[in-house]
């Protein structure tokens, strides 16, 4: 490979050379013979590049990885040195004058920059990689912006069939908590489903394996366990009646206490996918209960979700259901100092069904429009322990009508407007335009 460099070298000389030589000579040569040596020219720089930068900047974000969306999976396809990639995406929210009961809702519009986020990986052979994930959300820390660290890992490969993989990891659950690229996914918002019971985009540190034989694919972590109380290092704000997404601690200060494990199996078969994942531990972190000191919270926490999906022939089709149960309810309602309607949910359950199709599939274009629909329902607090109450607000139902234009498959332009209604008519409707890029 030392050398390649300069055979390459040498041969761009050579074509420019003669290019130049024929100019003098004849400068009425061929227009088409030019043509040919320009694109012969184009494709030894392109060369060039590769042998120089590890093909980092030629990798395509086309495909995903190991349970990654294409952009994360751009450090897979280097034959060795750095991978850049990554993601972003513009939303604006317009929501309703009235309420669902007719009362002011008191919201105002609002357009934001969501998230910016660059992939930065680092191959060094076919069997370890370095693969992490930088995100800024809400374009200022000065602001309401954030910078954070969504994930960071080695990878060890053992065989082509399974590996080990270590450091801060994304729980291996639903379908947006590892693949939440905006155009991998229709809708211009992610399910609540899967930010309120599958608390995406949830990371936290540990180790565990990952792989596949034929079709199946299966990753199985053990992680730093849930904060269901907050208030720790971590600076987790902990469950509470919204769902299990404050007990994130985000590998950050971590408290590891507790423990937990999660697991993830699919069955990939010509566009269509069928799969399960489930993740459990202990949430409490060894609080002590206020009530008797000597002993401490457990707050076993439980989370299944089984989804399936058809992507083909134009089609793109997604179910997912996902029930979640918290032990120990009213001893963190007790530490949190929660009461009547503000409970943590004992049991939490959700669902969504969506469909979509590419009407421009027969079309001789590499344009894309997708018309889809998604039905949601969910509910925080399906059970709630003894002396509380459930809000009806958390009973709530999603219906999202929309429309999605891919002029390549890495760019979207997403609009769909949302019919929120809930047990407490409160829910407040909202129409919404997103952008998304990935590369």
């Amino acid at each position: 490979m030392r050398g390649a460099p300069w055979t390459a070298t040498w041969a761009f000389v050579l074509v420019a050379s003669m290019a130049i030589g024929e100019g003098v000579v004849a400068q009425e040569a061929d227009s088409l013979e030019i043509e040919e040596l320009k694109q012969q020219i184009e494709a030894i720089t392109r060369q060039l590049e590769e042998l120089q930068l590890g093909r980092d900047v030629v990798a395509e974000a086309d495909t995903g990885l190991f349970g990654f969306g294409p952009g994360a999976s751009k450090v897979y396809k280097v034959r060795q040195g750095v991978s850049v990639g990554g993601y972003g995406e513009f939303l604006y929210e317009g929501f309703a004058d009235e309420r669902q009961d007719g009362t002011p809702s008191g919201a105002r519009d609002q357009l934001d920059a969501l998230r910016a986020i660059v992939y930065v990986g680092y191959k060094f052979n076919d069997r370890i990689l370095f693969n992490s994930e930088i995100e800024l959300e809400h374009s200022s820390t000065d602001q309401a912006g954030s910078v954070s660290l969504e994930f960071a890992y080695l990878d060890y490969r053992i065989s082509h069939a399974v590996g080990v993989r270590a450091g801060l990891l994304l729980s291996p659950m639903g379908f947006v908590n590892e693949q939440h690229e905006p155009p991998t996914f229709l809708g211009t918002e992610r399910p609540e489903t899967e930010q309120r019971i599958i608390p995406s985009t949830w990371r936290e540190n540990g180790v565990g394996v990952f792989g596949g034989v034929g079709p199946v694919a299966f990753r199985a972590y053990v992680l730093n366990g849930l904060d269901a109380i907050g208030g720790g290092p971590s600076k987790a704000g902990g469950f509470d009646a919204s769902g299990l997404r404050g007990g994130r601690q985000k590998g950050s200060k971590a408290l590891a206490e507790t423990f937990a494990g999660v697991a993830r199996a699919d069955y990939h078969d010509r566009g269509f996918t069928f799969g399960s994942s489930i993740y459990y531990g202990a949430s409490g972190q060894n609080t002590p209960v206020d009530s008797d000191p000597s002993s401490t919270i457990g707050a076993e926490t439980l989370i299944w979700e089984g989804h399936t999906a058809y992507q083909a022939h134009g089609f793109d089709l997604r179910g997912l259901f996902a029930l979640a149960t918290v032990a120990d309810a009213d001893l963190i309602n007790e530490a949190k100092e929660l009461e009547g309607s503000a409970s943590v949910g004992e049991r939490l359950v959700g669902w969504y069904v969506q469909g979509g199709y590419d009407v421009l599939r027969q079309a001789r274009t590499g344009h894309q429009i997708i018309p889809y629909v998604r039905f949601e329902q969910l509910n925080t607090q399906d059970r709630v322990p003894d002396g509380f109450t459930a809000d009806p607000a958390n009973d709530q139902t999603i219906i999202s009508l929309g429309v999605a234009w891919k002029p390549i498959l890495n760019m979207v332009v997403k609009a769909d407007y949302q019919i929120r209604s809930n047990e407490a008519s409160t829910g407040v409707n909202q129409f919404n335009v997103a952008m998304g890029y990935l590369f």
